[in-house]
């Protein structure tokens, strides 16, 4: 795990849902620097299928070298909120991070999803986090050392990502919105970012979605916690990043990572909102013998060997060459939807070129999204990536140019009589 280097010492940290899981992570990461953490959560009483409450979260705190204060907040309430805020200056002298943690969550279609979920979710995630944070914020800037830190993903608005949970996507992206607006207002004077995990993480609330198995595809909260620990411990003028909590750790030397892994050395679940759509999600999950725990409705087919796009990949092999990858330089993935889905490679950035199914060695210069009947017309001749992208049947993460580049390579295939 990564060391504590006592930065938080004498800070008073303020986050929402701390009772367990993540942001309890977050509160004994702290406390080990003698930090003063108050823990913001509804759980008084011991809940029938969630572990601890406010007050056994507040013992494994001073355990831990810290100073808790418990309070009963249900962060939709905003005399709660500021009864605790007051409670937190009354005891601390002050507050200095704001972890905004707390959320809900409902993995479930728009007819599928009761308003009475919708609500929470937005009244948690969206609502929580903006009155939260709004009324913590006078506070924050007295602190030698302000801080916000919202629990929430990058913005991705790759439709994927919102058709089979749209309430539940709209919530998390307003926690992230939150982020994008309040670093630019308090720039200069706070330091607001969001972090996200890479992978699943293991929590009460992980375990009573996926089962009992979802465990050993997830890490430990505490790859979260020592993240956040090395954000918190930044001046005020960083900011406004959307942060992933291997890249952070990659960039403090953290090389090993099954020292976070509930099952070391077995394949992990990614996490929502990144690279890869969730049905991708499944499939990579599946092809390294692994169960996706959160594996969606469309992806119970698994992706067909042969057909029109192993032969596209066939003739695509036939053609390339070392004079084809000099002219390119570029690593392209394909991630294919419809009658033939699946995720495909092409390198033509090292050696005599390479193709094939399944991700690259390498992270891709650009991926590509389309429908395979889509793809199978475009490396026919029959349309143009541009044209492509520009009706909306194609969706480009990386350099546009890279994938115009394609055309040289599509006019061979023409002339292999593809």
């Amino acid at each position: 795990m990564l060391q504590n280097t006592g930065k938080l010492a004498g800070l008073t940290l303020f986050i929402t849902g701390a009772s367990r899981g993540i942001g309890k992570a977050i509160a004994l990461k702290a406390a080990r620097d003698g930090a003063n953490v108050v823990i913001a959560a509804k759980t008084a009483e011991p809940h029938p299928k969630l572990p601890g409450t406010i007050y056994t979260a507040a013992q494994e705190v001073e355990a831990a070298g810290g100073r808790a204060l418990p309070c009963v907040v249900d962060i939709r309430d905003e005399q709660q909120i500021g009864e605790a805020v007051q409670k937190a200056v009354d005891t601390f002298g002050g507050i200095d991070i704001l972890v905004n943690n707390a959320s809900a969550i409902s993995l479930t279609g728009t007819l599928s999803t009761p308003m009475k979920k919708v609500d929470l979710m937005l009244g948690i995630n969206l609502r929580g986090t903006y009155l939260t944070s709004k009324l913590v914020i006078p506070h924050l800037l007295k602190s030698r050392s302000p801080h916000i830190l919202n629990l929430s993903p990058p913005l991705n608005l790759n439709p994927v990502w919102f058709k089979n949970h749209t309430a539940y996507t709209m919530a998390k992206y307003g926690m992230s919105m939150c982020v994008l607006g309040m670093a630019e207002e308090f720039r200069g004077q706070i330091a607001v970012n969001a972090l996200w995990p890479k992978t699943a993480i293991q929590t009460a609330a992980t375990d009573m979605l996926g089962g009992s198995d979802i465990g050993k595809q997830c890490r430990t909260a505490d790859i979260i916690a020592d993240a956040a620990y090395v954000i918190l411990s930044q001046p005020k003028d960083y900011t406004g990043h959307f942060l992933v909590d291997e890249d952070v750790l990659k960039q403090q030397g953290v090389r090993d990572f099954d020292q976070y892994a509930i099952q070391p050395g077995h394949p992990l679940l990614p996490d929502f909102f990144l690279d890869e759509a969730p049905e991708l999600l499944a499939q990579q999950m599946e092809q390294h013998g692994a169960t996706p725990a959160f594996k969606p409705p469309s992806s119970s087919a698994t992706p067909a060997s042969g057909g029109p796009i192993e032969s596209t990949f066939d003739t695509i092999k036939g053609v390339i060459n070392e004079d084809v990858v000099k002219a390119t330089q570029a690593i392209y993935q394909f991630d294919l939807s419809g009658e033939h889905s699946g995720v495909w490679f092409l390198d033509l950035k090292s050696g005599s070129g390479s193709a094939g199914q399944g991700q690259p060695p390498i992270k891709p210069d650009v991926v590509m999204t389309m429908d395979s009947s889509d793809f199978s017309k475009m490396f026919s001749g029959k349309l143009k990536p541009t044209m492509a992208f520009m009706s909306g049947k194609l969706r480009i993460k990386g350099d546009m140019s890279l994938a115009i580049k394609l055309d040289k390579l599509m006019g061979r295939m023409n002339k292999a009589k593809l």
